[in-house]
This record gives structure tokens, sequence and C-alpha cells, in this order.
């Protein structure tokens, strides 16, 4: 039975070792792979309506760039494995969006990769991986 798997990928070096595990295990379990990029942008702004037509205009030269520049080139490399895959592209809470495309498509497990931070910053706010680990609908294998 083929399962969906939601990896979290941004292009760092920590998501490319959580897609190159999720490609492992996709190959031997027969699974199909969902590329999930998360942009972080807060909806907690006061904007004049010319401010909010500017801000919805970078948002999607934003998507296209991060589609032409870090989506399309992995997604050949999954199709290449011969792995089923897919795409999705969202603003939002990194955590809390990656939840949702794990809910709304049915994915049975999500695969980051853990970028090692551990400042201050990361122990008072949290980090997308404890956060993940903690409120995700499906288990999450965080990638070292």
């Amino acid at each position: 039975m083929s399962r969906k798997i939601v990896v979290g990928f941004d292009g760092s070096d920590a998501s490319r070792r959580a897609l190159d595990f999720a490609i492992s295990r996709a190959k031997a379990q027969g699974d199909s792979i969902l590329i999930a990029h998360v942009l972080e942008w807060s909806p907690y702004s006061f904007l004049t309506p010319n401010e909010i037509e500017e801000r919805h205009k970078r948002r999607q030269e934003e998507l296209t760039r991060a589609k032409e520049a870090i989506i399309d080139p992995v997604v050949k490399t999954v199709e290449a494995a011969g792995i089923p895959v897919a795409s999705v592209m969202k603003y939002g809470h990194i955590a809390e969006t990656l939840c949702d495309i794990a809910r709304d498509e049915g994915a049975a497990l999500i695969f980051i990769g853990r970028m090692g931070n551990s400042g201050l910053s990361s122990r008072i706010f949290g980090s997308v991986a404890g956060t993940l680990a903690q409120v995700a609908p499906v288990p999450v294998t965080i990638v070292p």
C-alpha cells in the first residue's frame, strides 16, 4: 500500500538530507513524496490598500522564484529516482503549515531536516522540529 511522505524542503543542506532519506524510504516501501516548501509570512500587519496590492505582487514573485530555483530541480531528482512526486508551496508558520499540508493531503509521514541550531532563540521560541514533534497529526522523522 502506497503512502504519502511530506518532506519539508527549503533548499538547505538539512532539507536535502531529509529528502535523500525520504527517497530511500519511498523506494524501499513504494511510497510517494510530496515536497512542501513553506515561506514564512506574518498575517499580522496593518496595511493600506496599496501596500496590500504590493505585498500580494511580492508574494507571487517569491513563489515563482522559489518554484524555479528550489522546487523544480528537486522534483526532477525525485522523478529520476522513479518515485511518484508532487510539490506544494504555501505561506505561513512553517510547523503549522506542514501539519495542515499533511492533514489535507492524507499523508502518513512528515520528514524534515534538523538545522542544528540550539541557540537561545530556539530554546525560548521553539524550533520547527520541536513543534512538529509535539503537534503533527502524523509521525515525524527528523533527519540529522
